[in-house]
């Protein structure tokens, strides 16, 4: 499914376009059945969420590191925070919900602003910054990775990059 960006997102897009993906001091999991030829080996970093400038959505940030040798996707995401957490590609002004990512064997996925990411929708209550947000992230192949994602200032903009 397509859509065109409404004002409201398009306000949310924005505070997101300043932030990027990346970082230090965040904390990182990880889940896999081992580091053969055929299995998966994940690990989360650089994961956090930039103090949603909404009340109703907020975006989430972090890279997947597979040093497996088997290709796996995220699925699906939950949290006690949102009501909904979906999963988006964004390419030019249209962002677009994505049944699943892949995480590439030997490979990552990045999740960063104006790209793929996380959109926690109808949320209950609205992270500050210095919380964290819980996350479970589930996948095709892999057990499912808790993390604890950081809620930084909706112009937090990582130190290092990707």
């Amino acid at each position: 499914m397509r859509r065109r960006l409404g004002p409201a997102a398009l306000v949310i897009a924005g505070g997101l376009a300043l932030a990027s993906c990346g970082g230090s001091g965040s904390g990182s999991a990880s889940s896999g059945s081992g580091a053969g030829s055929g299995e998966t080996e994940l690990s989360v970093s650089s994961a956090y969420m930039p103090q949603p400038v909404s009340d109703e959505m907020a975006a989430g940030f972090f890279t997947i590191t597979n040093k497996g040798g088997a290709a796996d996707e995220l699925t699906s995401v939950t949290s006690d925070i949102a009501g909904q957490i979906t999963v988006h590609e964004t390419a030019g002004q249209a962002m677009q919900e994505v049944k699943s990512l892949k995480v590439p064997a030997h490979g990552e996925l990045v999740l960063s602003s104006g790209g793929n990411h996380l959109m926690f929708e109808r949320l209950k209550r609205k992270p500050k910054e210095g919380q964290t947000v819980s996350v479970e992230l589930r996948f095709a192949h892999s057990g499912p990775v808790k993390i604890e994602m950081p809620v930084k200032s909706a112009t937090y903009t990582p130190k290092t990059g990707h």
